[in-house]
């Protein structure tokens, strides 16, 4: 029995469904497969993920088209903000080079003024030391004269000042263009507004600094040159005053103020401007009109050995006279010459007398102002004439031996408002101006 039930349910064939359909007459049957099964089972089950995954599409397509849409909107707005700070920086950029180059502008404006003003001041400084040089205080070389060495500091101030002709603006250019550009870019990967480190205003502020403290310098170095100068014109002045006071000469700067007072006027204007160094410039012109006034004074009288290298044979004062063989009075000095030598004036003059003069033979006098007049005597030729205007260098006539005269020689005389003084005095004077006239 129980082999027949094993029989029964091992050995049966499994039965197949079939599915039937009838429609009117016709009845139509199929065999249901088992991979048929499976393959509607599979198809159902690919259509059920299907629509639930277009299910799912369709109820979270909302959210997701508004993430995006919300995530796309928050990304132009950084850009927005990004552009917009970008732009602000660009604008502040923009804003400091404007006012740099405005900064700029009023610096350099602000220098040429200083060097407008020292061009001006090129040509009063030039004239005066040209003044300065011509009354012996400097010479053409730079050299100093041996009364005042400190006058070598003059031909600098020249050198210096002529210098300044545009050389500020030159280095101020060429100090600028070396430097490099600010930084008008700038980094994209922040936001944040970083300043340049050196601007165009920050090296135009260093650079005209140094200008303006170099030209203060050099302004400074020139006014204490200029005073130096004045002080020497002063001293040289009075030297020469000194001597000339010795010899009761009027002094020409007490009738230079009357000039100066006389036949002016007009209404009272306050001056353009207080500049320390005009009025040092200023100062500088008295002080060379004063040195002018009483070294041309002082060249006009006879300070100057009439006879350089010669002996002398007879001295001013009381001696025996050789032809009377007694004491009297030789008005005057005789040098040694030799026969037909040239006799030349000790300063410039107006020739009062020139011809035969009794004891003197031919003689030659010549007025030299402030009552001073030379004599030169016993000439054998005369080669002037009354009213002539001689200069030092000017030959007024030939050595001989004429008149009261044993030998050739040269009678020299200084009369001072008309009485004869000893010609020493004024050599001894002019070996004391030697520095300060021609």
């Amino acid at each position: 029995m129980n082999s027949g039930h094993q029989h029964r349910v091992f050995g049966r064939r499994a039965q197949e469904h079939i599915l039937i359909l009838a429609s009117g007459d016709k009845v139509r049957h199929m065999t249901v497969r088992p991979w048929m099964a499976a393959l509607a089972f599979c198809f159902v089950g690919v259509f059920s993920i299907g629509y639930l995954l277009a299910t799912s599409y369709l109820v979270l397509r909302d959210d997701l088209i508004g993430a995006t849409m919300a995530r796309q909107a928050r990304m132009q707005h950084d850009y927005e903000d990004r552009i917009a700070a970008l732009r602000a920086q660009v604008d502040r950029i923009t804003s400091r080079q404007l006012l740099d180059q405005q900064v700029v502008e009023d610096k350099v404006d602000k220098l040429m003024e200083q060097q407008m003003a020292l061009t001006s001041r090129h040509g009063k400084l030039d004239n005066l030391l040209d003044r300065a040089e011509s009354s012996g205080l400097t010479e053409k070389d730079g050299a100093p004269t041996p009364s005042s060495p400190v006058q070598s500091y003059a031909p600098d101030v020249k050198d210096k000042r002529a210098s300044l002709s545009g050389s500020g603006i030159e280095a101020i250019e060429k100090q600028l263009a070396s430097g490099a550009p600010a930084d008008v870019t700038p980094d994209n990967s922040t936001l944040a507004y970083v300043p340049a480190t050196d601007t165009v205003g920050d090296r135009a502020d260093r650079i005209f600094s140094k200008v303006t403290l170099s030209l203060k310098d050099v302004e400074q170095d020139q006014r204490s040159r200029v005073e130096q100068l004045t002080s020497d014109a002063g001293n040289a002045a009075n030297a020469i005053e000194t001597v000339l006071t010795r010899f009761k000469i009027p002094m020409p700067e007490t009738a230079a103020r009357k000039d100066d007072d006389d036949a002016v006027g007009g209404p009272y204007v306050e001056p353009e401007s207080n500049d320390g160094f005009n009025n040092s410039l200023a100062a500088l012109d008295g002080a060379l009109t004063r040195l002018e006034a009483v070294r041309s004074t002082a060249e006009s009288l006879p300070f100057r050995n009439p006879a350089i290298g010669k002996d002398v044979t007879s001295p001013f004062g009381n001696r025996r006279d050789p032809f009377l063989g007694r004491l009297a009075l030789h008005s005057g000095i005789d040098f040694r010459f030799s026969p037909g030598e040239r006799i030349r004036p000790t300063a410039p003059g107006k020739v009062i007398s020139a011809g035969w003069t009794g004891g003197y033979g031919n003689l030659v006098e010549v007025d030299h102002g402030n009552g001073i007049s030379t004599r030169y005597g016993h000439m054998s030729e005369v080669l002037v004439k009354v009213g002539d205007t001689v200069d030092r260098n000017d030959v007024i006539g030939l050595a001989g031996s004429t008149g009261r005269s044993t030998g050739t020689h040269l009678h020299y005389e200084v009369r001072q408002d008309g009485h004869a003084v000893d010609p020493v005095y004024f050599m001894n004077a002019g070996l004391k101006l030697a520095t300060y006239i021609k």
